[in-house]
């Protein structure tokens, strides 16, 4: 940039300020000089983006004295890339064009725009789902597209693991970890048992209605409260039926695998026989009459012919039907229901027979409301009123039917697949068995349904399909009519059939909970591991046979199958989850045998079964995921830590890379950034965190979010100390518990403490996933200390950190910063801006706020103005400036006026350099006595002819040993030289006179520390800018005294410098 310094510009600025003005720009100035060219004044500026924390010109530092105010000459160094804030104040307001600022959001995305490539955009449309052959077919269509798959699934798996005992809980554990498994196996665990107690229910039922109806207990007085009645005696019978199969599982499997045979003969004739019945049926259909009034059904129940009147002889009586819809004996119609006498009574065959084609009848649905008559659509009707009284004489509906609820209630019937895998701990070969074993199962099933459904609704009317309870033919069992040779064959079977499956499913649930158990993943479930000496889960029968119970209590098998349907259709979803996680991820042991399988199979089945949830009862759904989460974050946060080299993990790793990869694209926009910290811890010599508040303090800002890394450094060698560093790394992990900071801790091993936080400022993080705020502690007692690397570490770090361009906080009084557990009800957290840092300083105390420690606090942001400065305007700019960041503090303008230095700032600022000086030369004679030694002790070594006082040997840990020196007449000689200069060094130190940059800085230290004190001294916390080292070496001790009076009579004291960028913006 070259600025014409003509005539009219000479005459009111001077080449000063032109480099003024450059400061101004979103640049750095590298060199400036003055040219003369044809009687003109130039000064030509060379400039380059910001990418170094300081000015490298010695002719611009010569000039900076010019224009730098007196207030503020320990930020002169740097004013350059830190301006004043009555300089940029204006600007920030407008926020076009900041300093340290990348380009706005609007810049970006316009160039980015350019860049990018259009997206691809993914179509798609709805599926819809066809109507099927009947509703029943649709029921089918759920459960043939979702059961059937998970043989794949589970073939896939079982050809994997080696199997033990737990069946779906070890498949789902070992594959998506033990949350997972926990929350789907204890979820499995009682679908299981609940379905115990529904095949149990399902036995009385049949045992009450068909088998022995005598048996029954409670009878009901009130026909219309006979339902109550029934679940009375199911609920008795029921649970003495539990306590005998119980009795059974807990003697041995074995007698259950002997009863077994016999339950699955039961069941295969009954199955032959209906197929039988139904090719009977083409020619010779079973007498199966249903009395019908209009188009209702009629209970069959208190009269014995259907029809109004009989004949008796030549005689027309009254018949009982009559006598159910008028007054007994009286043959006015006036006094019969009116439904009843509009209406003839006809008599039609309930099982028509498989070539009557009745299946056109039976083909579209027809769902009805609870209460609703059961009536045949091909009849006559007149639509007549009829009293309310003689409802109770139809057949009617007693829950409300939707193809929802049926396939809830259907569902169960389908959940049989799971019964082997539950008994993966007794079977011999148990990943060749039960894989076999469910396809076949599925496969047998499925034809057995499907051509059931087929027959069914082939031979049987409608309103006997839909009769619940068999009213309408006289409590007769439907299915046992259509069966050859007799009806008994199916009762009996029926009933054989729901106690073998209730015995299994007490069989298989009490070893899922067992190996549940025996993994230790629920705490208070491990007493349920134990068992008899033969591993029969006593504890765990036990427990099953109480949940059991509650499900008998229930005693309607209505409620209790949606409730099995959410379970079970939770454990498939989650075995196509495992087998699809781990195909996508190939992980190298995810070996499977079984070929013939592609992962889209898992997902399609996944998300059937979701669907399949929500579709038969969304709020069953809701409470069986709401009960798995719970189980999950109780596993996650109290159960034991198991690793189990599970997909979740894999799933997470590969989550994480490509993340990484995402975040190399490029640095976050000023929008996203947030302080991601490196945490430089300091161990005492126990290993122990010396100083806990440090991590209090990043938790307090964190919040849990971003990166936190803790870092700490041990001095020695690697392969000596490598034990030291996993001990420190358990201790500083432990801390990081204590105080709970949610991050990553990394623990180096150096020769140096320097050369090791170095490292940790390199290497730490990973990718786009690194710190980019230092958090480090005080040199606490560093005046006292005659080891000067204290300090000189501290310093070091602090222009690493700046060359990195990274922010840096250094928390001063950490001690006193508040715990976790504090609150504080009021009070100020105070912000002194003296120089633009790219906005940290306004920043971190909106994240403190954030936590609960902080949040009644209130925010106060205080700059400063000189003489030249309107200090109303910058008052009202910071006010504008803070409403459009949306953040609320109060502001306040400090006016520091310019006065002369002070005969106490003069005297300060001379014992600081004359302690300084005591220091040098009491260092230079012990390294001097030192070196000596080290000569006599390495006689023929070289390495150490260097000088006197090198940071090489001020590095030196290892105490040198001890060695016998040898006096001789130079050396006497030059130790009484040495004694006879001891006056003259000191007489030289009194005479010393301050370096006048060094009594400007301490003028500012001591001016500001005064105002701030003033303003601040009751303050919960103090941020203030921290002024950046000098570039000269040998000013660094009168740094670190600098920044002590600085902060003088502060409590809570937060020191920040920025990382070179802005960090706030006013858009969100």
């Amino acid at each position: 940039i070259v600025i014409d310094n003509s005539p009219g510009w000479s005459t009111e600025h001077s080449p000063a300020d032109s480099a003024q003005l450059v400061t101004m720009l979103p640049y750095s100035i590298i060199s400036s000089s003055e040219t003369q060219n044809t009687g003109e004044q130039k000064t030509t500026v060379k400039v380059i983006q910001c990418n170094s924390p300081f000015l490298s010109s010695a002719d611009a530092v010569g000039k900076r004295t010019d224009y730098y105010d007196r207030n503020l000459a320990l930020f002169e160094e740097e004013l350059d890339i830190r301006p004043k804030v009555s300089s940029l104040l204006s600007r920030l307001v407008n926020y076009t064009s900041i300093t340290q600022g990348a380009k706005e959001h609007e810049e970006e995305e316009s160039a980015d725009a350019s860049r990018q490539k259009t997206p691809k955009v993914s179509r798609g449309g709805p599926r819809s789902f066809h109507n099927m052959y009947t509703q029943s077919f649709k029921i089918w269509k759920y459960y043939t597209s979702t059961v059937p798959i998970q043989p794949f699934s589970l073939h896939m798996v079982k050809s994997v693991w080696c199997f033990i005992a737990g069946g779906a809980y070890f498949m789902i554990s070992r594959s998506l970890g033990p949350e997972f498994g926990g929350a789907v196996g204890l979820c499995f665990y009682l679908g299981t048992t609940f379905a115990s107690a529904m095949y149990i229910l399902g036995a009385i039922e049949i045992f009450l209605k068909y088998l022995v109806p005598q048996a029954a207990i409670f009878h009901a007085t009130d026909p219309l409260r006979s339902d109550s009645a029934l679940l009375n005696n199911m609920r008795v019978y029921g649970s003495l039926c539990l306590s005998l199969m119980a009795v059974v599982v807990f003697v041995g499997v074995k007698y259950v695998n002997k009863l077994a045979s016999l339950f699955l003969a039961c069941v295969i004739i009954s199955i032959v026989s209906i197929y039988a019945g139904a090719i009977k049926s083409i020619t010779h259909p079973p007498d199966f009459p249903i009395c019908m009034l209009g188009n209702r059904t009629l209970k069959l129940d208190g009269f014995d012919v259907c029809a109004k009147t009989v004949m008796s002889g030549n005689i027309t009586e009254l018949s009982q039907l009559w006598n159910r819809f008028c007054l007994p004996g009286n043959m006015s119609s006036t006094h019969c229901d009116d439904y009843f006498l509009h209406n003839n009574v006809t008599e039609i065959q309930g099982i028509p027979g498989l070539a009557s084609g009745i299946i056109s009848d039976n083909m579209w649905g027809n769902y009805l409301q609870k209460g609703e008559i059961l009536e045949k659509a091909g009849l006559q009707s007149v639509d007549a009123h009829s009293a309310i009284e003689y409802f109770v004489q139809y057949v009617s509906v007693d829950i409300t039917t939707s193809f929802t609820l049926l396939v809830g209630i259907f569902f169960p019937s389908a959940t049989g697949i799971m019964a082997g895998s539950n008994r993966s701990g007794d079977l011999r070969d148990a990943q060749k068995s039960i894989p076999v074993g469910t396809i076949l199962a599925i496969t047998t099933t499925t034809i057995v349904y499907l051509s059931s459904v087929v027959l069914f609704g082939s031979c049987i009317e409608g309103v006997v399909l839909r009769d619940k309870f068999g009213d309408a033919v006289k409590k007769n069992l439907v299915v046992g009519t259509l069966s050859w040779p007799s009806p008994w064959v199916i009762v009996i079977g029926s009933f054989f059939s729901t106690i073998g499956a209730g015995l299994q499913s007490l069989t298989g649930a009490p070893r899922l909970l067992q190996a549940i158990a025996k993994d230790n993943i629920i705490p208070f479930l491990r007493v349920f591991g134990h068992g008899k000496s033969n591993g029969e889960p006593t504890w765990a029968l036990l427990l099953t046979g109480l949940i059991a119970e509650l499900g008998i209590l229930i005693a309607s098998l209505d409620m209790v199958a949606p409730i099995l349907s959410m379970f079970f259709l939770m454990c498939y979803l989650f075995v196509n989850l495992a087998c699809a996680v781990q195909t996508l991820l190939r992980t190298p042991n995810w070996r499977p045998r079984f070929k013939y399988y592609h992962w889209a199979l898992s997902f399609l089945g996944m998300s059937m079964c979701l669907a399949l949830m929500f579709i038969s009862s969304w709020y069953y759904a809701i409470v069986a995921m709401g009960i798995a989460g719970m189980i999950y974050k109780y596993i996650e946060y109290q159960g034991a830590e198991k690793e189990w080299g599970d997909g979740i993990r894999g799933l997470s790793l590969s989550a994480a890379r490509y993340a990484l990869l995402r975040l190399e694209a490029g640095p976050p926009h000023t929008k996203n950034w947030r302080p991601q910290l490196l945490v430089l811890l300091k161990l005492d010599e126990d290993l122990h965190v010396k100083y806990p508040r440090m991590l209090t303090f990043a938790s307090q800002l964190k919040a849990g979010k971003g990166l936190t890394i803790v870092g700490s450094v041990i001095q020695g060698n690697f392969l000596d100390s490598f034990g030291e560093m996993q001990a420190a790394e358990q201790a500083i992990k432990n801390m990081m518990e204590i105080e709970r900071v949610k991050g990553f801790c990394q623990v180096v091993v150096a020769a140096k403490v320097r050369e090791g936080i170095v490292h940790l400022i390199q290497s730490c993080g990973l990718g786009g996933m690194k710190h980019n705020t230092v958090v480090m502690g005080w040199p606490y007692g560093w005046r006292q200390s005659e080891d000067p690397r204290v300090w000189k570490t501290f310093i070091n770090t602090v222009r690493c950190t700046t060359a990195a361009h990274l922010a840096l906080m250094v928390p001063k009084n950490v001690s006193f910063y508040p715990s976790n557990h504090e609150r504080f009800t009021d009070g100020n957290i105070d912000v002194w801006w003296i120089v633009h840092d790219g906005g940290m300083l306004m920043l971190l105390p909106f994240l403190l706020k954030q936590h609960k420690v902080w949040r009644k606090c209130k925010m106060r942001i205080f700059t400063v103005a000189q003489m030249d400065d309107n200090s109303i305007q910058m008052k009202k700019d910071l006010a504008t400036f803070l409403y459009q960041l949306r953040i609320e503090a109060e502001v306040e303008v400090v006016e520091m006026h310019d006065s002369d230095i002070s005969a106490y700032t003069y005297e300060r600022t001379l014992m600081m350099e004359q302690r300084s000086q005591m220091l040098r030369q009491m260092r230079l004679s012990s390294a001097e006595k030192q070196r000596e030694a080290q000569l006599v002790k390495d006689r023929h070594s070289l390495v150490r002819m260097g000088s006197l006082y090198s940071d090489e040997e001020e590095e030196v840990d290892v105490p040198l040993d001890k060695v016998q020196m040898t006096w001789t007449r130079e050396k006497c000689e030059a130790e009484r030289k040495n004694r006879s200069n001891a006056p003259e060094n000191f007489r030289e130190l009194m005479s010393l006179k301050p370096d006048q940059s060094n009594v400007r800085r301490m003028h500012t230290a001591v001016k500001l520390n005064e105002v701030i004190v003033n303003k601040s001294h009751d303050a919960r916390l103090v941020l203030l800018n921290m002024p950046g080292p000098p570039r000269n070496a040998d000013g660094n001790e009168n740094y670190m005294e600098f920044l002590e009076v600085l902060t003088e009579g502060l409590e809570r004291v937060l020191l920040v410098r920025g990382g070179g960028r802005e960090v706030i913006t006013i858009y969100s």
